[in-house]
């Protein structure tokens, strides 16, 4: 027997304006009026960057002023070179460049609504027939469940930081789930027509961050078929698998024939993924564990749900799918070499997917509960952003100010009108809906989500306008720059360095330092980065031949273990 049973007023949709509006609130905060942050959004713009301003071999040589980056694929890249072609003159080019990040979050959301959208419809997913009817029809209950899923999708604690990056995790992410959406219109339509999609959509996950991942999906689907249909087998490796190998192959045929800098990336490109599988260890299931709590949230408690409501209907393709999906990517985590936060993050689209169907079976003391932790936790968290602002304007609490400016020595904080007036109304608008649940307790499916993601936006878009300035000032390297630009003549001359992606990317941006490209040697300038309380560190400079006399010394005031030194050499 189906598990759900349930009036068609519990399957009323979010109104669409709403979730329009709760998607914009989500991934514009962040994106406009900052800095390209250290690690991996700098290092991504960098790349986007000297691609805009480069030549063909540096759109087929993924790299950073000249530092090369074999680990990852072109598309992510591609796609922010050509917004900053385009848009560069008009946003300024960080910010042209996260045009990109909006591209990449829309084609993610777009496919988690559509591909629970096509499974909701599904005869064996819809509820039991009411004795005197009365049931919801299947798109009314599929739009439901859509709504639920890009709920629980926004509300994802793990995706707020990576969606916001122009890195090619933030593309990686979108293409799971259209490879998912993909996946769905395969089982359900049975076309060749999404067969190619679904080669598309793993063709393209190549180009972003590598083989392994695509293949291992393409293998899951397989051995899903196997279970599900057998017919679509012939599909796969007919049309599926050529798609997929033909669009990858569109940069590895690009670099074999135009040899850019007189090599190619690709070799170690493919050497990448592979030096990174490992045997599972105890260290690996720990870390997945100990981080898929909080990086999954609030997915994994209904998904986990769902697989359970759902047991006695487990061939049911809105289980299998993403289910199959969540196992080949977590065997994926067990056999990586060094896990990272980055690495859990495609298991989001699946397991939201999967979490919107555990929705129709959730008990009423369950929703309530799961209500209330969030309306206490991210409230308690969005009182703490306010009084921590309060404090860094006014200097009371003394000790909150007195911390925050110790983490960012020389900060000047300044007041934002506008900054203030978005975040009060966000407030505001986080009462009224804490209102609207509370006391007229309405019956729709979606209300267990909605504050988890209304209370993780509301955060989200307090820090990035009461604090953004703030963290800016820590996280940006404008001001380092600045000073080296200052130290160096108006004729730009090779600078040698050993510093890493991010502060090359930055350095290069905000103060036109021009860096050693490929082959060069030589450099009349030297910039090295050390930790001052490394004494080994302090070696660095015998590592280069000649002599050198230090023309600066600086670093960030946020930051007391990485130091920069200028040097000219003299000889």
């Amino acid at each position: 027997m189906k598990p759900v049973r349930l009036p068609a007023s519990a399957a009323h949709t979010l109104p669409r304006w709403g979730l329009y509006a709760l998607c914009l609130l989500y991934i514009l905060p962040g994106l406009i009026g900052r800095d390209p942050w250290k690690n991996d959004d700098a290092i991504s713009f960098g790349v986007m960057w000297t691609m805009a301003h480069g030549s063909m071999h540096d759109w087929l040589w993924p790299h950073v002023v000249g530092l090369s980056l074999p680990d990852e694929g072109p598309l992510a890249y591609w796609v922010g070179a050509v917004c900053i072609k385009l848009f560069g003159w008009l946003l300024g080019e960080p910010m042209a460049a996260r045009v990109s990040a909006m591209l990449f979050f829309l084609i993610g959301v777009s496919s988690v609504w559509y591909c629970t959208y096509i499974l909701g419809r599904r005869t064996e997913v819809q509820p039991l027939k009411l004795a005197f009817g009365g049931q919801p029809d299947a798109q009314d209950f599929g739009r439901m469940l859509a709504d639920g899923a890009v709920l629980i999708y926004l509300g994802c604690l793990g995706l707020l930081l990576h969606s916001h990056e122009t890195s090619p995790a933030a593309l990686q992410v979108s293409l799971i789930a259209f490879a998912l959406y993909a996946s769905a219109r395969l089982f359900d339509s049975r076309s060749f027509g999404s067969a190619a999609m679904l080669g598309l959509a793993l063709g393209l996950s190549i180009l972003t961050r590598g083989w392994l991942l695509p293949l291992t999906l393409l293998l899951a689907v397989i051995v899903l078929t196997a279970f599900q249909n057998r017919k679509l087998m012939l599909q796969l490796f007919l049309v599926t698998l050529p798609v997929m190998l033909l669009v990858a192959s569109v940069w590895v045929v690009g670099n074999y024939f135009v040899q850019p800098f007189n090599g190619s990336p690709v070799a170690a490109w493919m050497l990448a993924d592979y030096f990174e599988l490992n045997w599972p260890t105890w260290n690996n299931a720990k870390y997945f564990m100990m981080n898929g709590i909080w990086f999954a949230w609030p997915a994994w408690p209904f998904a986990a749900w769902a697989v359970y409501a759902w047991r006695k209907q487990y061939k049911g393709l809105h289980i299998t799918i993403p289910l199959v999906f969540v196992g080949a990517l977590s065997l994926l985590v067990m056999l990586n070499q060094s896990p990272k936060d980055g690495i859990l993050l495609p298991l989001l689209p699946p397991l939201a997917i999967l979490a919107a169907f555990g929705l129709p079976t959730m008990k009423r003391g369950a929703i309530n509960a799961i209500d209330w932790f969030s309306v206490m936790t991210l409230s308690t968290c969005a009182g703490f952003i306010w009084l921590g602002w309060i404090a860094k304007q006014t200097g009371w609490p003394t000790q909150i100010a007195k911390n925050a400016f110790k983490l960012a020595p020389g900060f000047r904080p300044e007041f934002n009108l506008f900054a203030f007036v978005a975040a009060a109304l966000a407030t505001v608008f986080w009462l009224a809906l804490v209102h609207w649940r509370i006391a007229r307790r309405p019956a729709v499916l979606w209300r267990a989500v909605v504050l988890s993601s209304g209370g993780v936006i509301l955060c989200w878009l307090l820090l990035m306008t009461l604090w953004l300035p703030w963290i800016n000032y820590g996280k940006s390297y404008a001001g380092v720059a600045e000073q080296i630009a200052q130290k160096l003549p108006n004729k730009q001359y090779c600078v040698d360095t050993n510093v890493g992606a991010a502060q090359r990317a930055s350095f290069a941006y905000f103060g036109n330092v021009a860096f050693a490209h490929f082959g060069e040697a030589n450099c009349r300038y030297l910039l090295l980065q050390d930790n001052p309380r490394n004494k080994v560190d302090a070696n660095l400079l015998r590592q280069y031949d000649g002599q050198w006399r230090i023309l600066w010394e600086g670093r960030r005031p946020s930051d007391r273990d990485e130091r920069f030194r200028l040097y000219r050499r003299v000889n």
